[in-house]
């Protein structure tokens, strides 16, 4: 009986013994796919040997032997505007420039390099790793974010701080320049309505009313989730109003912004148009119901605008009662007609008050956004119109899409990195330009340049003209690590004072 007893024991023990080694089959797969999928996920996020362009690779071997330094510059040839709100570099610093570069990264480069047909540097990218710790040797020094400066100067300056590496400037334009143009290009376009509106509201109205005048509501209509981080939190420095959520979060984490952007309930044409048409008051109804002891907005163009604000004035005294305040949203017609009729419509309705200035202006719980084609010169088409009409600035606000987010690109302020300088030592430096007789409009600059004020007006002068005045380009990062940082408090105060 004990053998049976034993033999059973070591039956059982021989199953448990293959389970166990089915467990530990199962556990290495599941550990040799964890390692391939965190392989997967680290190439997903950018591999910085390659967050380049295809060409820049073989630059490398293209230098003059007894160059050990290059320093090169960004800046704004012109385009849309005369000067611009320079803002975004930091965030380029903090989640790119200041990444290491590790032995995976140039094992990854090498093979993808090989198979894209071009030579790699590998011995240039594993001297950094070795010498460097895998830490960037490029020094940068740049305007304060948040500066309101006029195109055609320097913005950025960039130099290697090892002499084996001055290869290193010219690779890293293309990500560098894709950094600064399109944060400063939506800064400055946001800053420009902000600049138009806030002149109608000094005529006709409040300007303290600036800071929800622009809504941004632009976060579909951009390329990516980093496009409405980055051009999200852009125009959150002129503006506290925004339907993009990635903008202040993006304020957060990259500038510590506590909360960078408001919003409000608001209604879309699916949640009015499941009531049925024969349901529309009921919509609005259960709107006022929902929210009528604060601020929210109502899209009116269902079905008939004109008749929409008709059903609204049987509600706007319960808003008024319950302490709220309703923003009606036209979003179809032409925008500068439309605007100022419905206005005219709810006055009619509502009544109006002549404030100070001599405009009329809407009971306080009552007002309008406008959100549909809206651009910089719609925008200003429509306060026009207002105006003519004697109908104050205070009663409507925009909402901006496409035009405020993407309706940009490098050219709109024509952004550019050039050489400026090499040099064999670090110290004494050779001028270096471009001057092409077919466009001297794209004639660089030549020489270490520095940024000085005269006049409070920025001037770009050469390093070797600076006699101790103040130079405006501080170092912000150097060596892989970020020397200075601006709070998003900081840049909204240094662009508030251009206003």
């Amino acid at each position: 009986m004990s053998s049976k007893f034993d033999l059973a024991h070591l039956e059982a023990w021989y199953d448990y013994f293959h389970l166990f080694k089915f467990v530990l089959i199962i556990l290495k797969i599941k550990i040799k796919f964890d390692k391939i999928l965190a392989k997967f996920i680290k190439r997903v996020d950018m591999n910085p040997i390659l967050n380049t362009d295809s060409y820049k690779i073989s630059h490398y071997l293209q230098y003059p032997k007894d160059i050990k330094f290059i320093s090169s510059y960004i800046e704004s040839r012109g385009g849309r505007w005369n000067r611009l709100l320079f803002y975004g570099l930091q965030i380029f610093l903090m989640e790119y420039l200041s990444q290491k570069i590790s032995y995976d990264d140039i094992d990854e480069a090498d093979e993808f390099i090989k198979a894209h047909g071009m030579k790699f540097n590998k011995d240039g990218w594993k001297y950094i790793v070795e010498h460097h710790g895998g830490a960037l040797p490029l020094e940068i020094e740049a305007v304060a974010e948040g500066s309101i400066i006029q195109t055609e100067n320097v913005l950025l300056q960039i130099k290697n701080t090892d002499p084996n590496l001055a290869w290193l400037v010219g690779y890293f334009e293309t990500a560098i320049l894709r950094s600064i143009w399109y944060p400063v290009a939506v800064a400055t376009n946001s800053y420009f309505c902000k600049q138009n509106i806030l002149h109608f509201l000094k005529e006709s109205g409040t300007p303290e009313n600036i800071d929800f005048a622009l809504h941004d509501f632009g976060a579909r209509g951009v390329s990516s989730f980093e496009s409405a981080g980055i051009g999200g939190s852009a125009h959150m420095v002129n503006f506290k109003g925004s339907d993009t959520i990635t903008g202040a979060l993006f304020a957060k984490k990259y500038y510590g912004a506590d909360m960078a952007a408001f919003s409000i309930p608001a209604s879309e044409h699916s949640t009015m148009t499941s009531w049925g048409r024969d349901g529309e008051f009921q919509a609005y109804e259960n709107m006022v119901k929902s929210y009528g002891d604060g601020t929210f907005a109502c899209v009116i163009d269902s079905y008939d605008t004109l008749n929409a604000i008709d059903l609204w004035g049987r509600l706007f005294d319960k808003v008024k009662k319950q302490g709220g305040k309703v923003v009606l949203r036209p979003d179809s017609g032409n925008p500068v007609t439309m605007a100022s009729e419905c206005i005219e419509k709810m006055m009619s309705l509502a009544g109006y008050s002549i404030n100070s200035k001599g405009y009329k202006v809407l009971p306080d719980h009552i007002r309008l956004i406008y959100g549909d084609g809206i651009n910089p010169q719609s925008i200003e088409d429509i306060l026009n119109e207002l105006k003519f009409r004697k109908i104050s600035s205070d009663n409507i606000v925009f909402g901006m899409g496409g035009a405020l987010l993407q309706h940009l690109n490098r050219d709109t302020l024509r952004f550019a990195m050039k050489v400026n300088a090499v040099s064999s030592d670090g110290i004494s430096w050779r001028d270096v330009y471009k001057n092409p007789v077919t466009d001297p409009k794209k004639r660089s600059k030549s020489g270490r340049l520095a940024l000085i004020k005269e006049n409070e007006l920025y001037k770009t002068i050469r390093f070797d003209e600076l006699n101790g005045r103040q130079n405006w380009l501080t170092k912000v990062f150097k060596d892989g690590k970020i020397l200075r940082k601006f709070s998003f408090d900081d840049i909204r105060s240094r662009a508030k004072e251009y206003d």
